[in-house]
């Protein structure tokens, strides 16, 4: 595995063949001379566009989904992380699935205004709103944009509920609005953590703060009295596997209540760009991870079925979930189901507000 601390997650930056796009390849004879030119290539630097989308909340009705719908105040992801399922979607903007998704990022700083709008229309019925299922609402953009925050305070004045999930501490930033939020019972936090090594977290993720940062964040959460979760995803085979029993012991120490974990999954180019990371940090056991995943995505690299995308299947699934459940047993988590309050919503006041009020 690489000594020095990664400044990006995937090693490739490749354009997205899904899309019938015309992948480019480096001319080597320009290469060779470029250095006698150039100099030095300057470092990869992000870039954030501003997107101007006509609505904010996203539906779904996937199946294996515990939410119908979402806001994702950006696109790309500065975290990195290599094994990101959200990875394809920047094909879509013609944009590769590799570095570029985590460097040319999108933001959409009018997303509380159009939140404010939608919730405003005729007949809103409130359900929970999830942050942070596509890329993460606390990524490093957000401490300048703080378009998640805006967000956030438009649900908090209306009283509707919404679910986090982040692999960030700055999420103890709006603890202030949380706060009172979750006093009403609108506000559940998940924080992400995949490993308690800093080693092996700095390649997986190599933008996002330290896991005993994410882990103080949990304390601090529940110390402000905020329902806080711990997501353990992905579980990546023969690389973080064999922390799940401390990770969880780690979360309840420090007051977690509920716990998940999920296998790695690896949609579309998220694939070879996995492939090309195991090859770069951990080619002693590259063949053993690949074989593992395949075993429990059914002989494939990924599989897509409702159902059996979240949970795995086979041997090696089966036995990940018994340790989950056994040590969640130990330790206390999971005795509670945690939920939000729907019907203390009511509509924004404002300029869309008052059309209806």
């Amino acid at each position: 595995m690489a000594g020095n601390r990664p400044t990006r997650g995937a090693t490739l930056n490749r354009d997205s063949v899904r899309f019938n796009l015309p992948e480019r390849e480096a001319d080597g004879d320009w290469l060779d001379a470029q250095g006698d030119v150039d100099g030095e290539a300057p470092k990869l630097r992000t870039t954030v566009t501003v997107e101007k989308p006509r609505t904010i909340i996203t539906r779904n009705q996937s199946p294996d989904v515990g939410f119908d719908r979402s806001i994702n105040p950006y696109r790309g992801c500065e975290h990195g992380c290599i094994y990101c399922f959200a990875r394809p979607s920047h094909a879509y903007h013609d944009l590769s699935p590799g570095l570029d998704f985590e460097s040319r990022l999108f933001a959409k700083p009018s997303a509380a205004v159009l939140l404010r709008a939608e919730l405003s229309k005729r007949g809103y019925v409130a359900r929970p709103i999830a942050f942070g299922t596509n890329t993460d609402p606390y990524q490093p953009i957000e401490g300048d944009w703080r378009i998640t925050r805006a967000c956030i305070e438009v649900l908090a004045e209306t009283g509707h509920p919404l679910t986090i999930t982040t692999k960030s501490d700055r999420v103890v930033r709006d603890i202030d609005l949380l706060a009172p939020m979750a006093a009403r019972g609108l506000a559940v936090v998940a924080l992400s953590v995949t490993s308690l090594d800093p080693r092996i977290a700095m390649t997986i993720e190599p933008r996002a703060p330290s896991p005993s940062r994410r882990l103080a964040a949990v304390r601090k959460l529940v110390d402000a009295g905020i329902p806080t979760h711990v997501s353990i995803a992905p579980v990546i085979p023969a690389v973080t596997d064999h922390e799940m029993e401390h990770l969880l012991e780690r979360a309840a120490e420090c007051g977690a209540r509920t716990a998940s974990f999920l296998p790695v999954r690896l949609p579309h180019e998220v694939a070879p760009l996995f492939r090309a990371w195991l090859d770069a940090h951990f080619p002693d056991r590259a063949g053993k991870v690949m074989a593992t995943i395949r075993d429990i995505r059914g002989g494939r690299d990924n599989d897509p079925n409702f159902g059996t995308r979240m949970r795995g299947q086979g041997p090696w699934a089966e036995l990940l979930r018994t340790r989950f459940h056994i040590a969640c047993r130990k330790y206390g988590l999971n005795s509670e189901r945690i939920a939000v309050r729907c019907d203390l919503f009511r509509a924004p006041k404002g300029p869309q507000g008052d059309l209806f009020g």
